[in-house]
């Protein structure tokens, strides 16, 4: 450290760095300017993580600046502190400013960065000025850990005018980067626009301009307009407290009132828009943002999904063999000769499944579907088999060396697209009660159209899953022919229920555990029974664990997706864009089983309905093909419903010449229409609000500014284009019912039980809140010292009966629902307690000093159902 400044050598740690700042800012040496190494300091606080500031140095960090693109914060920031480097160049020492540093061609391996100079910035008291000194990012994450998309460090002094009376900006430094430039540059004819001048609206506007015709990003930046635009914002933040005609009324411009010259607070900008929240606490904490539950461990991997259970001893792990052709007899099974087939236990088939036990693989209210394809493999992708071998690596090995023998004779042509299916007349049947209402007379409103568009088709592929954890289970023999097994499941309840059919035993010697899951959009609900069930089949039948892991590969596969579709629709319009009738021939595309397809048509209406279409009428046919049985995946159904209603929509609007949201206006529901669509569920009619809030939202949005920029890009680009739409979406959602427990324990822990599944979406953290809410009946002034003392327990079949499905966007909810429940039965139970200690000691009680009680009571309550009548399990 000297006199005038800091030197850094550039091996120095980030790290490091952040330290020597602070302890610099501390210091007596520079009481004014310290305001320089306390916000650098800060600002390299936000770059990276601990880890990387630990590791990566100043000088490398600053070297990646000047020999590539590289969106540095740590060089914009030292460009605008008017930094030098000292450089080796062979046998000579140089040192340059930090800005002929980077404006140099790239460093080749002769030149050797030595440190990095930072001055002091200390203020005149001659003159009567002070320093200033921000620094700026915009970043998706403002905080750390992700690269900016601009960022920006202005520097100077601020003196009082003695003729004028007024604050004036001298000596400035005003360095960008990140926006879409080679490397950090200072915006030097603003510089010295602003240099001794005082700062009114025409100046600032100047100014303003003169940093747009500075800031010009290189062709193909993203976000282009908007890192423009953010700097401009930068700009103003740092000059309007000293912006003569921004000051309120009745205050004297001044160095020493100047809020920017206090070195300990921010700006105080002026306000552009105000919210003000009133809070209640009359629910605490429910509602209240609280750290997610377990998220140490998540976020330090020691979290434990099922694959990070340890191997039992002698545990086999297993793979799938299966069927690479659709619809074909499988006349033999064998492995190509390897090193990996030579460390082949066994295969396991459906000729292994025990005498009393079924060919099942998974089950849904429509249906089953085989584990095994035998004789016949129906479709490419359908398990033939499970080869077991004492490593997954061998077992992985040895399913990629097996070679299937097939037979087509006497079979018909596979059944492979929806063509085929009609032509075949292959259907799932739909149940009366779950095919949807035609609405109107399309006849008429036909007849009311001045413009008409006839079968046009559309499609929509398939989507894989693609969650973080494949498909995945662990099984473990257990005594008394009774069997655990790990399960990545969203429906544990139905995995026992197939498990248990395939072994031919009763559901109480199988139970299904799910701690938590990792991902699942409805790809965890009824497609994870096969992995589960063909491993507590070969570990029933080998007496030994068995894990099974399906690699991305085969999960992609075997598990199929969402359901692809294909319609036709015909539709009559006016010529102001209103729609009087559609009609739509559906083909969806099942797959094998009906799993949960016969509900698609019902769900698909209901998304396709968020338009009132005058008149609707359809004919949705779901194909039974030669495929991967098709499952729920994320809105199952009302995704499809809304591609096809927007996909009209915008075929309306372009056929009529207009904008897509004035169509979408045109044929937003009014109240009347909304119950004709939606007679069960349109709810009341000062609840219906999307008018309001889809204008609402092109407000705040900006919607129409966004979509004129976009219209000038893409006439600017021939092969990159870019979009944006708005839309409404309805989502019809459907309360599922819920088991749930809650116990206390003599040391007044409390645990939770619940049937809803932890899949990454923050159900166990609202249950953890409801315990805390519903317990906090006993302390009227809140209970939030609870929340460290609530454990949420994993699902287990045996433990917790009668689960249900995690899916639908409602089962934390229901969750809740019965874990209310199950608090109320011990606040009855613990109120006279209460009351009783709070008479002996006039005055408040602890929860431990309830518990500690000899209490006669029960507290644990039996397993509360929410909406089951438990003999029929209809709804109440």
């Amino acid at each position: 450290m000297e006199d005038s400044g800091i030197e850094i050598g550039a091996a120095t740690p980030i790290s490091k760095t952040i330290e020597i700042l602070e302890q610099e800012a501390r210091s007596k040496s520079c009481p004014n300017g310290s305001v320089v190494f306390r916000k650098l300091a800060d600002h390299m606080s936000k770059v990276a993580t601990p880890f990387v500031r630990n590791t990566a140095s100043i000088g490398g960090n600053i070297i990646l600046a000047q020999k590539y693109p590289f969106p540095s914060d740590i060089a914009t920031i030292l460009l605008g502190a008017a930094s030098t480097v000292r450089l080796q160049v062979y046998s000579e020492t140089l040192e340059v400013t930090l800005e002929e540093f980077l404006e140099q061609p790239p460093s080749d391996p002769s030149t050797l960065l030595l440190s990095i100079f930072i001055p002091h910035w200390a203020s005149d008291s001659q003159k009567e000025s002070k320093v200033i000194f921000e620094t700026y990012r915009a970043a998706p994450r403002p905080l750390g850990n992700a690269v900016s998309y601009i960022n920006s460090a202005m520097l100077g002094h601020v003196s009082l005018n003695e003729s004028s009376g007024d604050l004036v900006l001298s000596n400035l430094h005003m360095a960008f980067g990140a926006y879409g430039t080679k490397h950090a540059i200072r915006a030097t004819k603003v510089e010295q626009h602003l240099n001794g001048k005082v700062l009114t609206p025409f100046v600032v506007l100047e100014a303003v301009r003169l940093l747009r015709e500075t800031i010009v990003p290189i062709e193909g930046t993203s976000h282009a307009e908007y890192r423009v635009s953010v700097a401009v914002a930068f700009l103003f933040s740092f000059l309007s407290p000293f912006a003569k005609g921004i000051k309120g009324p009745g205050k004297t411009p001044s160095i020493g009132s100047a809020s920017s010259l206090d070195t300990d607070d921010p700006c105080n900008l002026p306000l552009s828009s105000r919210r003000e929240t009133i809070s209640s606490d009359d629910q605490k904490p429910v509602g209240e943002p609280i750290k997610k539950y377990a998220v140490e461990l998540q976020a330090s991997g020691e979290a434990v999904y099922v694959d990070d259970i340890p191997a039992p001893k002698n545990c086999l792990y297993g793979e799938f063999i299966y069927s690479t052709q659709p619809l074909a007899y499988v006349k033999n099974i064998k492995f190509k000769p390897s090193l990996a087939t030579e460390k082949v236990l066994t295969v396991v088939s459906a000729k292994d499944i025990p005498s009393g036990g079924q060919n099942i693989g998974s089950s849904f209210m429509f249906g089953d579907e085989p584990l095994f394809g035998s004789p016949v493999a129906e479709y490419a992708g359908q398990a033939l088999g499970v080869v077991i071998a004492e490593t997954q690596r061998y077992a992985n090995l040895a399913g990629k060396h097996v070679v299937v023998e097939y037979d087509t004779k006497d079979l018909k042509p596979p059944i492979l697209t929806v063509e085929q299916a009609v032509q075949n007349n292959s259907y799932f049947e739909v149940p009366p009660g779950k095919y949807p209402k035609q609405v109107g007379d399309f006849s008429k409103g036909m007849a009311q159209a001045d413009h008409k568009i006839l079968s046009t088709e559309v499609k929509l592929a398939s989507q894989y899953y693609f969650y973080m954890e494949t498909q995945t289970a662990l099984a473990v023999p257990d005594e008394d022919n009774t069997i655990v097994v790990y399960s990545s499941s969203q429906y544990p309840e139905l995995a026992q229920n197939v498990i248990a059919r395939c072994l031919g035993i009763p559901f109480s010697n199988v139970r299904v555990i799910t701690r938590r899951v990792g991902g699942g959009f409805g790809g965890k609900a009824f497609r994870s029974f096969t992995v589960a069930t063909a491993a507590a089949l070969c570990a029933f039948k080998l007496r030994r664990p068995v894990r099974m892991y399906l690699n991305r590969s085969t999960d992609m596969i075997m598990i199929g997706g969402r359901h692809p579709i294909k319609a036709y629709y015909t539709v009559g319009f006016k010529s102001n864009g209103r729609i009087t009738a559609l009609h739509l021939d559906i083909l969806i595309n099942a797959g094998i089983s009906p799993d949960a397809s016969p509900l698609m048509p019902d769900t698909m209406m209901s998304g396709l309905k968020k338009y009132n279409w005058g008149a609707l009428s359809f004919d949705i046919k779901v194909c039974k093909t030669n495929t991967t049985s098709k499952s729920v995946m994320r809105a199952p159904g009302d995704t499809q419903g809304s591609f096809i209603a927007e996909a009209i929509i915008e075929h309306v609007a372009s056929v009529l010449s207009l904008d897509a949201n004035v169509v979408r206006q045109k044929n937003f529901h009014t109240y009347d229409s909304l119950v004709l669509f939606y007679p069960e569920s349109a709810g009341e009619a000062s609840t219906y609000t999307l008018h309001s809030i889809f204008n609402r939202l092109l407000t705040t949005s900006s919607y129409l500014h966004r979509a004129e920029s976009i219209k000038h890009f893409n006439n600017r680009n021939k092969w990159r284009k870019r979009g944006i739409s708005c839309a409404p979406l309805i989502f019809k959602v459907s309360p599922r019912p819920a088991p749930g427990r809650v116990s206390v324990l003599n040391d007044g822990s409390i645990v939770v039980e619940v049937g809803g599944v932890e899949v990454g979406q923050g159900l166990w953290t609202k249950v953890q809140q409801m315990t805390v809410f519903a317990l906090g009946q006993l302390w009227p002034d809140g209970s939030e010292c609870l929340l460290d003392r609530v454990r949420l327990l994993q699902a287990d079949t045996l433990n917790l009966i009668q689960g249900g499905l995690t899916a639908g966007s409602t089962s934390s909810e229901s969750s809740c629902a019965a874990t209310l429940e199950a608090c109320n039965m011990l606040v009855d139970r613990l109120k006279p307690v209460m009351k009783k200690l709070r008479q002996q000691s006039a005055g408040a009680v602890s929860w431990d000093a309830l518990i500690a009680q000899p209490l006669r009571i029960m507290l644990i309550c039996p397993q509360v159902h929410t909406g089951y009548l438990l003999k029929n399990r209809a709804p109440i």
